[in-house]
């Protein structure tokens, strides 16, 4: 066993095991890539730096990089996110070294990230860019190491494409989040139904007939509103972008400014990306016992400062859920405070889905490192053949099969001449 890593418990490790060997069942695309790098190693000697949520699903990939020869190093992209048995079967069963302790304050957090950068690594793995940022603005001694890295969520691939804007990134990135086989599967019908659990698993509240309000209509989203609606409840969808806002209307979801679904709504999931969309004006005219979540990335979406200063009194009144007194005697409930729902209240996407995930950022580490000396510091796109090759392996894993064009219909495809 290695001696570097700080878990919260080493004798967790068999429960662990027994967590990632289930969520391994359901992650048949990662276990075929998993059986190909252990005959090729394609990441012999690989240094890894991973900053990603240290759950069973996340084990799987681990294991899959470590079968391709890659040494790898896991610290946690959030705090709340930690499965902590996992983290320990890692360490005593993998030999992989972890930083990551649930529920560890901010500065424990950023102490990790830098345990994990002294890895030295020269592919680094994020959720959210909080390694990268951390790389290039604390340990630039580093960077010329790096050949590249990938990005798994939407926040930190703005993240990265700002700072590629602004000439700062230093080494080439894939945004492994922007795969058709992620966004389209993971943040639709894995955060839909994940954030829907830890909503459920915090609150045991019955949705049918409730006021739901979505912030944001992108993928996340569109997950969420769908899965509220197929429980019963009433959906609003709040959004700033017009084609977002009007694809939720033909969808058949009521559209309205945010203020003035504050009064309406009973339930509020914000999944926007961005900061202080539920603030003091809406806190101010939400009903008697409201109910408030946050899907995206980080802990900003809900401006939970000013509700503090506008609470006598704040209590936990049930595991995951802080219940703020106002002045007023409204009470607003608060889950996980204000943190991922679906991983800080449940156990965040279900394997099947982050099989296509992993399988792009396993397929993407592999690509890397064929083709980092090809490529600029900048943000790119998951080739199109690594999608498809992932989506045509989860088909073969669930059983089915599809067509094949024709000859013919692929010349008709690729000409012009032909016509009416």
């Amino acid at each position: 066993m290695k001696k570097e890593f700080d878990i919260r418990d080493i004798s967790l490790a068999e429960k662990g095991r027994s967590r990632i060997g289930w969520a391994e069942q359901e992650m048949p695309v990662l276990r075929l890539i998993k059986q190909r790098f252990e005959k090729e190693k394609p990441l012999q000697g690989l240094r890894i730096s991973g900053c990603l949520h240290i759950t069973s699903e996340t084990a799987n990939l681990a294991k899959t990089l470590a079968a391709g020869g890659a040494d790898l190093v896991l610290c946690a992209s959030n705090p709340l996110s930690t499965q902590d048995d996992v983290a320990a079967s890692l360490v005593a069963n993998e030999e992989i070294p972890v930083f990551a302790v649930r529920g560890e304050d901010r500065e424990t957090y950023y102490k990790h990230i830098q345990a994990a950068l002294d890895h030295k690594p020269q592919i680094t793995l994020d959720d959210g860019a909080d390694l990268v940022s951390t790389l290039h603005q604390e340990r630039t001694d580093l960077i010329k190491g790096v050949m590249g890295g990938t990005e798994e969520t939407t926040t930190g691939v703005i993240r990265l494409r700002a700072m590629a804007r602004d000439g700062v990134l230093r080494y080439p990135i894939l945004a492994v989040n922007d795969a058709l086989t992620k966004h389209l599967f993971d943040n639709r019908y894995g955060t839909g139904q994940s954030t829907i659990d830890g909503l459920m698993r915090a609150t045991n509240i019955l949705l049918a007939g409730k006021n739901f309000v979505v912030v944001g209509y992108g993928w996340v989203g569109r997950g969420i509103a769908l899965r509220a609606r197929g429980m019963g409840a009433q959906v609003i969808v709040c959004e700033v972008d017009p084609l977002r806002a009007l694809e939720a209307v033909m969808d058949g979801f009521r559209v309205q400014p945010l203020l003035e679904a504050a009064a309406e709504g009973d339930i509020f999931i914000t999944a926007s990306g961005d900061i202080h969309v539920l603030d003091q004006a809406h806190f101010k005219v939400m009903k008697d016992g409201a109910i408030l979540a946050n899907s995206g990335h980080f802990d900003v979406e809900i401006n939970l400062p000013v509700l503090r200063e506008m609470a006598g009194e704040v209590r936990k009144v049930r595991d995951g859920v802080e219940q703020y007194f106002l002045g007023d005697g409204r009470r607003i409930n608060v889950l996980a405070e204000g943190r991922l729902v679906n991983l800080a209240a449940a156990e965040g996407h279900p394997a099947a889905v982050m099989d296509m995930s992993f399988a792009n950022q396993a397929l993407g580490v592999e690509y890397l490192v064929k083709n980092a000396d090809k490529l600029e510091n900048k943000v790119y796109p998951v080739p199109r053949e690594i999608d498809q090759e992932v989506a045509r392996l989860k088909l073969q894993g669930m059983g089915l099969k599809i067509d094949s064009l024709t000859e013919e219909q692929r010349k008709y495809l690729e000409s012009w001449e032909e016509g009416t």
